[in-house]
């Protein structure tokens, strides 16, 4: 059974690696709804408890997936959702929507999608530049005050951003992309996270499953697959980190691990910090659980930081046309 620590500020006992549930319903190619449900099961079974989901996967049928899928097991887990990202019925992308009318109308919505009476883990997905951070918050924690929410997160918020967050409500998670492709939260944030007592949440901890290994070019990717337009998988870029992937696996075939275990391994060794890595196939979910039992030697943690330094990676975390919503 997989240990749990406290996240941050909060009274949630959460499993040390939680289940992102993104790439069950949207992003990455078809998946199996049946499947993905036995994954779900199997990650309860092994101890797991924290699974993380958003309005805007699927668009809306992430929920309905996680709802159904965890219905009657509800006193077992740690639930977090997010609103902030508008996506309509037909997947279209229709800006960001921090406005405290637009808080509670998302809230209602996906508890209904949920089937739940209550939110673990309540999320704004992306910081609204049009709408004060103090305004979003104040209505995300009368949504507490309501008992329709427990603790409140943001994601992809910038150091100061999360600070004024924290002056109208304490907020119990950060969540930002880190993995060993992905190190900019060292810069400050973790810094900031821990001074306020904040957890942090890693998304894409295997960067965007590239660290495993298994992807070698462009089209082993499905042609619907997100990643196909991601700069750091598209041209002179992919082969550039496929080489920092093969040094990674380098280090971990000397472990006798996989490189998605040393990956993840490796972000265990971290403070205050919580990995959520997705998946659709059972085996991958206990591979991925079976890392929070590696350790390392401070040679050995040396050795992975020397091939997988802060900027290691070629191009950005997202096209051009998005970046500007990451550490808002």
């Amino acid at each position: 059974m997989i240990r749990t620590h406290k996240l941050g500020n909060s009274d949630l006992d959460i499993s040390v690696l939680g289940l992102g549930c993104m790439g069950m319903s949207d992003f990455y190619g078809t998946a199996d709804e049946a499947e993905s449900v036995r994954v779900l099961h199997r990650g309860l079974e092994l101890g797991m408890n924290f699974f993380d989901t958003a309005d805007m996967y699927g668009p809306f049928l992430n929920e309905e997936l996680v709802g159904k899928a965890l219905k009657g097991r509800w006193n077992e887990v740690i639930l977090a959702t997010k609103f902030g990202i508008v996506r309509g019925s037909d997947g279209s992308f229709q800006g960001i929507n921090g406005s405290p009318e637009y808080v509670r109308n998302a809230c209602e919505a996906s508890l209904k999608r949920l089937g739940v009476d209550t939110i673990d883990l309540y999320y704004q997905h992306r910081v609204d530049p049009a709408t004060p951070i103090e305004e979003t918050v104040g209505a995300m924690s009368r949504l507490v005050e309501e008992g329709k929410v427990r603790f409140l997160g943001l994601s992809e918020a910038a150091p100061g951003t999360l600070r004024r967050a924290c002056e109208i409500h304490p907020i119990s998670a950060l969540q930002t992309e880190y993995s060993l492709w992905s190190r900019d939260p060292e810069d400050e944030l973790l810094s900031v996270c821990q001074e306020l007592g904040t957890g942090f949440v890693a998304y894409s901890p295997l960067g965007r499953g590239f660290l495993s290994g298994r992807y070698r070019s462009i089209e082993d990717f499905d042609e619907d697959d997100w990643r196909r337009m991601n700069p750091r998988f598209q041209g002179e870029n992919f082969q550039k980190n496929l080489d920092v992937v093969d040094k990674v696996r380098e280090i971990a075939e000397g472990r006798g691990v996989t490189p998605s275990q040393l990956a993840l391994a490796w972000l265990l060794t971290k403070e205050n910090v919580t990995p959520i890595p997705g998946t659709t196939r059972m085996e991958r979910l206990e591979e991925n659980l079976a890392s929070a039992e590696i350790t390392f030697t401070e040679d050995e943690l040396g050795a992975i930081d020397a091939v997988a330094p802060r900027g290691v990676a070629a191009g950005t975390r997202y096209p051009e046309a998005t970046m500007h919503l990451v550490d808002g």
